[in-house]
Order: C-alpha cells, then sequence, then structure tokens
C-alpha cells in the first residue's frame, strides 16, 4: 500500500493561477441502433459527444452472443465489446426477437440498460401492454380480441360498434392500423390476417379526436416535451411518418400523469406514450420503448437527445450505486 504524506491544509497556488477544475471521466454510451443515419441515433450520438462522453453505434444484428458459464460476453465485428457505462437500445420492430437477446445479454453482463429486454418486449405486444394499463386502473380505449369468425359481430358491438379500429398486435409508425366502417370490412380484415398467421385487435373509435392524438415523451418520472399530431388530409393515422404534423401542446396534469405511470407500469426508463383526448379525459393507446423524437424536437424546439443522454448517464451511476425504482409489477 503505498504511504501518503497529510494533505496541505491551505492552498500553495501562486497569485495569479486558478484551480485546474477536475474534468469527469469520459462515459462510454453504446447505441444500439441499426442506421446510425436515422435521426435519433445521430442526434443521440451527437448529444453524447457534446457532454464530453464516448458515443459507439452498435449494429444490433452485427452483436454475436457468446454463452458460457458465468462468463457471456458480446463480439462486435470480431472484437469483444468491453468497457460499456450503459446501455441505449434503440430496437426496431423488424428486429425485436435478436433486438431483446442483444439487450439481455448486456444485462447478463452487468451493464447497465435504459430499457430492459422484459419491458421492451411488453411494449411491443400491444395486447400484453393493454392489458397491464387496465389492470392498474389507466384508461385504454375499449379494446376486444377474439379468434373465431362467429364471435366478430358481438366482439364489434363491445367496443362501440362501427365504425371500429383494427390493429395488429405488432406494429410500429400506424402499419397495420385501419379503420373499418361495415361488417364486411372487418370480417373480411381478419379472414386475412388469421389466414396469414397474425392477431389482430378491434378497438372502439373515439369520435371526437378523430385524425388526432397526442405524444408525450416520458424520460424518468416527467414527460420533458408533448405534441398533438394531427392526420393529414384523407387519412386518420397522425403519425408523423405517416404525413401527421406536429404542434407543441402544454399538457394538463391528468395527462401527464397517465403517461408517466403508463410508463412505469410497463417498466421503461424512457418512453413515447400516445393518447387520445376523450370527453372523459386521456385514453392511452400505445407505449413506445423506442420512441423517434424528429418530429418532437422540431414541434417544441426541447433538446430531447441532451436529455436522453443525461438521463442514461444518472441512470448508469444510480444502478452502480445499487439504487433502483420500485417496480409496479
Amino acid at each position: 500500500m503505498p504511504v501518503t504524506g497529510p494533505e496541505p491544509k491551505h492552498d500553495v497556488r501562486t497569485k495569479g493561477t486558478k484551480r485546474r477544475k477536475r474534468r469527469a471521466p469520459r462515459f462510454r454510451v453504446a447505441i444500439l441502433s441499426r442506421n446510425r443515419k436515422l435521426y435519433s441515433t445521430r442526434r443521440l450520438v451527437e448529444a453524447a459527444r457534446a457532454h464530453e462522453h464516448e458515443a459507439r453505434v452498435l449494429d444490433t444484428l452485427r452483436c454475436d452472443l457468446v454463452l458460457a458459464r458465468d462468463a457471456p460476453r458480446i463480439f462486435y465485428k470480431g472484437a469483444e465489446v468491453t468497457g460499456v457505462g450503459v446501455v441505449i437500445p434503440r430496437i426496431g420492430a423488424s428486429i425485436t426477437g435478436y433486438g431483446l437477446s442483444v439487450v439481455n445479454q448486456f444485462d447478463m453482463m452487468g451493464v447497465p440498460i435504459l430499457n430492459n429486454s422484459v419491458p421492451i418486449a411488453r411494449a411491443r405486444d400491444k395486447l400484453r401492454a393493454l392489458q397491464l394499463l387496465s389492470r392498474f386502473g389507466i384508461d385504454i380505449p375499449r379494446t376486444v380480441m377474439c379468434r373465431y369468425r362467429e364471435e366478430v359481430p358481438l366482439a364489434v358491438e363491445q367496443v362501440g360498434g362501427l365504425p371500429c379500429i383494427m390493429k395488429l398486435i405488432q406494429g410500429t409508425q400506424g402499419v397495420g392500423v385501419l379503420i373499418a366502417n361495415t361488417m364486411t370490412e372487418v370480417e373480411g380484415v381478419l379472414d386475412t390476417m388469421w389466414t396469414l398467421g397474425q392477431e389482430i385487435l378491434l378497438q372502439e373509435l373515439i369520435a371526437e379526436s378523430r385524425g388526432k392524438d397526442v405524444r408525450a415523451l416520458v424520460i424518468g418520472d416527467r414527460v420533458v416535451a408533448a405534441m398533438r399530431r394531427t392526420a393529414r388530409e384523407g387519412d386518420f393515422r397522425s403519425n408523423i411518418h405517416r404525413g401527421g404534423e406536429g404542434q407543441a401542446v402544454d399538457l394538463p396534469r391528468e395527462y401527464t400523469e397517465a403517461a408517466v405511470k403508463a410508463v412505469r407500469v410497463i417498466g421503461l426508463e424512457v418512453a413515447g406514450v400516445d393518447m387520445l383526448e376523450s370527453h372523459g379525459g386521456p385514453k392511452i393507446m400505445e407505449v413506445n420503448s423506442s420512441p423517434g423524437f424528429e418530429g418532437l424536437e422540431k414541434a417544441t424546439g426541447v433538446d430531447i437527445a441532451s436529455l436522453y443522454v443525461e438521463h442514461a448517464v444518472e441512470f448508469a451511476h444510480a444502478q452502480a450505486s445499487g439504487w433502483s425504482k420500485a417496480p409496479l409489477i
């Protein structure tokens, strides 16, 4: 053990010199993304570097998982991945299965993950997510899933009749969502999807919110930005990727509390929450574990990428100190 002398009691700098500020060590942030050129991925890299952290984008499908007794490892393009401080998953819906395995592998290696594999899987399954939200008293549109053609009329009645919304259980950016105006349309879509091995949900149409919804971004325990999205003419889907327009909005407390609670129920640290504005208050439609935020940054002017990275680093430090948020489930 090295021996050191007593620390000086006084500052012995010469006059006119300044105490050099100790710089925090660079933090290694790994971003799981298939495309480093995507807006959200690129902004996360920029924000990490602006805060003097080291940022590296890892193509999720290029991560090779090595398993052995008590020795999980990841190799990326032939080199072992080590020294990562925190992982930010940006897992696309098309690679959910492999992406969850990569996220879980980092978790097994003891690396803090901003959104772990179990809550990501919950969010990706629309029915499972709605079941959890309903269980904890969060208001959602009335939803039915059935599997036999003769039960379809009753299912439509249970969601409030026609027209109604039809959704694939796994879908994103408005893909796999349509509106049915007749029983023939409902039965035709169901027959087609069932033949393809797909499950589909019937959902209540909130008439007063048709063509509009609210996207709130939750980071940690607060809504950091929100916008109202309006569908383009001729479409009922308000997703920005479908041509919808976003406008910044100050959410009432009832909406912010519903959004934060929904994210906690699913178990995520960062998520986009899509809500409908009904006469009875907010109705949660979906919780997105890898929310894009290009439209939200442009609509609100909020530097979401920096808030994202700052929370990731704080989360990693909290995990290292043994602190964890109490789960609701």
